[in-house]
């Protein structure tokens, strides 16, 4: 049985990440591999002085450094929140322990992980998420640049997360690019990037986590009622506070109470105000079940509108980041398209959640989609 070794973003504090990691595992054994997550442990050596260096006058990775120490900082002057936030964060961890068996030893330095992956896995597999962005770029572990060149080297869904790559970036990304035997991205701003750089068409297949269908994942995560009350999920990662208004004017019309999960990627202060159950003590399978049973969706989250559309509901999505050439909403605008659900997208009104969703036509895409898929994926692996 051939061995994939996967490079994935599977012990990161956010649940779409964990979510998707495990859906890939389970497809990739489905079709009769073993898989392996290949544990990268950096250490501090010529190699990995010089790799870094760049990084330091990377502008996306310094600001992406900058929040998340400001947000650490913030989260720290409220005892209380960091508490709670401690709380979730050990639930993510427990979920990498349960849900992630597969967890190659622990490969430390970068001579070390190039030897030993070479020996140890027949195929090299990244994706999904937004592993390709910009501020990444110098990791060069997500770009599969420690596989040998004559090994498969397959990325599947993987997202650049924007519509353009800086300038200064292009030549080393198409570097990184044509080492791969086969390139899809779930996006089709990534397809066009990927023509651009490479010259290469890449195929769009969709999300790891819609390779299944709702009974697939009630397979890998047992139905599980968390809230007993009718409610609505409000899953925003963004700071816009006008999704926030609109929420609270929804939960005006319908009397329904409002779920919120705070301070996963941003320390919004008003958040501390906002919602009526706020949820800490959770982990990626219970975030799955809040969506099973919530009446309605608000989220600016690309699997919280995922899982919305696996599940049949009435959702909304807003955009999380401000519209421009170079926004992050990409991966949200390709979904809407290719499913048809352009009319989801929050226009101001926020009581057209409540509108019917033609979820026959829905499934109709998406089982073209997830079967056009799964073909990449087996034909890739073989």
């Amino acid at each position: 049985m051939k061995k994939v070794g996967l490079a994935v973003c599977y012990d990161t504090k956010n649940f779409g990440s964990q979510i998707q990691v495990l859906a890939t595992i389970k497809k990739v054994e489905e079709l009769g591999y073993k898989t392996e997550i290949i544990r990268y442990k950096k250490k501090l050596t010529p190699t990995f002085v010089l790799q870094t260096i760049p990084r330091l006058f990377n502008v996306s990775f310094i600001k992406a450094k900058i929040h998340s120490k400001n947000k650490s900082k913030q989260i720290e002057k409220y005892p209380d929140i960091a508490k709670d936030v401690s709380i979730r964060n050990n639930r993510f961890n427990e979920f990498v322990k349960k849900y992630f068996t597969n967890l190659s030893k622990p490969y430390s330095g970068w001579e070390n992980l190039v030897r030993e992956s070479a020996k140890n896995y027949d195929v090299f597999l990244c994706g999904s998420d937004q592993l390709w962005l910009p501020n990444n770029l110098g990791s060069h572990f997500y770009t599969l640049e420690f596989a040998p060149d004559n090994k498969p080297k397959i990325a599947y869904a993987t997202s650049f997360g924007v519509s353009q790559i800086p300038e200064r970036q292009k030549k080393e990304t198409a570097k990184y690019l044509n080492r791969f035997q086969w390139l899809s991205t779930r996006e089709l701003a990534g397809q066009k990037i990927i023509q651009e750089l490479t010259g290469k068409k890449a195929r769009v297949v969709c999300d790891p986590t819609l390779l299944f269908d709702a009974k697939g994942w009630e397979q890998m995560i047992p139905k599980r009622k968390i809230i007993e009350e009718p409610y609505v999920f409000c899953y925003f990662l963004g700071t816009n506070e006008e999704h926030r208004k609109a929420a609270n004017e929804f939960k005006k019309k319908t009397g329904l109470k409002l779920v919120t999960c705070p301070f996963l990627d941003n320390f919004v202060e008003k958040d501390q105000q906002f919602g009526d159950i706020q949820m800490f003590d959770m982990d990626a399978a219970d975030f799955v079940n809040i969506i099973r049973h919530a009446e309605y969706i608000l989220t600016d989250s690309f699997h919280g509108s995922v899982f919305s559309i696996l599940h049949h509901k009435k959702f909304m999505t807003f955009n999380r980041f401000t519209a421009g050439v170079n926004s992050r909403n990409s991966r949200i605008d390709s979904l809407c398209t290719l499913l048809g659900l352009s009319e989801r997208r929050f226009n101001g009104n926020v009581t057209d959640v409540e509108k019917d969703i033609d979820y026959l036509a829905v499934e109709e895409k998406l089982s073209k989609l997830r079967a056009d898929s799964i073909e990449y994926l087996e034909a890739a692996l073989k």
